[in-house]
């Protein structure tokens, strides 16, 4: 039987090329392949004799890079913002170690660790600079991006995210939620434990047929055990938990009910991180904020960035 997630990926992909970005591999070191969707003007024609492109060109356009969360492939999980960005920025869409076919032999699992694979990534695809957008899992990847390589990351846009899962946070989220485990929330393996996990992520409820769950299941959660250890490598003890401290300006656009990572979560990170960082929340949303009300988080996002590259102009 025909896999219905599946089936609609060459679509997916057409209307992604026809919105300016396309598929490329990237070796970023033997035994380390990371995919990106990357901007369609920086991909040549092979040359004579060349089977494939071996190479890009720098993005003309100031670059945004779109990190995905832990639930879908990159691809998926900003199929919604791509087209509205095109126009201006340079949009690169990776998919990190142990999704959408990124894969590694390394056994390290920590977001520093998918921090510096991505970044070694960006550099081998000649981006220099960019405005980093971090959704959940991706937005603490992020941080660690803007932590590590400052001159690299301008600015960021985190949703539905934290600096670090620390103990005390994972424990009060799981219980307030009800589930034993992050893989229980994050990795179901049943069409129940997908429901479970798309009631307590999106602020309206969603029905999709069983049948539709079960495909999801098959395509979107490959690699289970690599990333039940990216989970474990997640949480870190509160003792270990610091405030980096950024220079980078920082916008919080959030689903105001948000039930993973609440408001509450968003506006006490406001402010240990300080003058930098702002917050901005969308009604009738919640984790899933960007694809529930995508016309008015591309809003937002599109005022932040223009905000940003007007002051840059302007200093």
């Amino acid at each position: 039987m025909v896999n219905l997630v599946a089936a609609q990926k060459p679509l997916m992909n057409g209307l992604m090329k026809m919105a300016g970005v396309q598929p490329y591999s990237v070796e970023i070191e033997p035994g380390t392949v990371m995919n990106f969707w990357v901007p369609c003007e920086t991909v040549k024609k092979p040359g004579k004799g060349e089977k494939k492109v071996t190479h890009l060109e720098k993005p003309t356009k100031p670059v945004v890079v779109l990190v995905h969360g832990f639930a879908a492939e990159g691809i998926v999980t900003w199929q919604f913002q791509v087209g509205a960005l095109t126009k201006q920025y340079s949009v690169y869409v990776p998919d990190l170690l142990f999704f959408g076919g990124s894969i590694t032999d390394k056994p390290d699992r920590s977001p520093t660790f998918q921090a510096e694979y991505l970044v070694q990534g960006l550099r081998k695809l000649g981006v220099e600079k960019c405005v980093v957008v971090g959704f959940s899992y991706g937005g603490m990847v992020a941080f660690k991006m803007a932590q590590m390589y400052p001159h690299m990351v301008e600015a960021m846009v985190v949703s539905g995210s934290i600096l670090a899962m620390t103990d005390s946070i994972s424990v009060e989220t799981l219980n307030r939620l009800g589930f034993s485990s992050s893989a229980e929330l994050l990795l179901p393996n049943s069409v129940k434990g997908l429901k479970a996990l798309l009631s307590v992520a999106a602020y309206k409820k969603l029905w999709f047929p069983d049948r539709l769950h079960k495909d999801y299941l098959e395509v979107m959660f490959t690699n289970r055990k690599e990333r039940a250890e990216l989970l474990e490598g997640l949480v870190i003890s509160n003792k270990d938990a610091t405030i980096p401290s950024f220079p980078q300006r920082i916008h919080l656009l959030w689903g105001e009910e948000d039930q993973i990572f609440k408001q509450e979560l968003a506006h006490n990170m406001k402010e240990q991180l300080g003058e930098n960082t702002t917050f901005e929340g969308i009604q009738k949303a919640g984790h899933l904020v960007h694809l529930e009300r995508p016309c008015v988080y591309n809003s937002c996002l599109k005022h932040f960035l223009a905000s940003l590259y007007a002051e840059q102009v302007n200093k």
